[in-house]
């Protein structure tokens, strides 16, 4: 029988999806290059989303919402922010192999 994740309810669903929306735009085919870009900019490796959110690399993704990314994460409860970043990083592993080739740095482990 293969794996299949428990699904967890998501509590505050205005504040996820806004946020989930962001990381989907950052990783769409036509965006990718420029967001892996402004991580490599602010030298940070891609799967640390916490430096992600204190850098503001996600607010340039945020669609017309009032708030910053992290402000959104903030408000989100432990469970939602733990999907968050579950989410967030089967995002990165989605990234095409020459893509992430050429970027290989940020998605070194040390």
């Amino acid at each position: 029988m293969p794996f299949e994740q428990a699904t967890i309810k998501v509590e505050k669903e205005r504040e996820f999806e806004a946020l989930k929306s962001a990381i989907n735009r950052a990783f769409a085919p036509e965006n990718v290059e420029t967001y892996l870009k402004q991580v490599a900019s602010a030298k940070l490796r891609i799967r640390d989303f916490d430096g992600m959110l204190a850098k503001r690399v996600f607010d340039k993704t945020l669609a017309g919402a009032n708030e910053s990314a992290k402000d959104l994460y903030s408000a989100l409860t432990l469970s939602d922010q733990a999907q968050m970043k579950e989410f967030y990083l089967s995002r990165i592993e989605e990234v095409s192999s020459p893509v992430r080739a050429r970027f290989h740095k940020l998605y070194q482990y040390y």
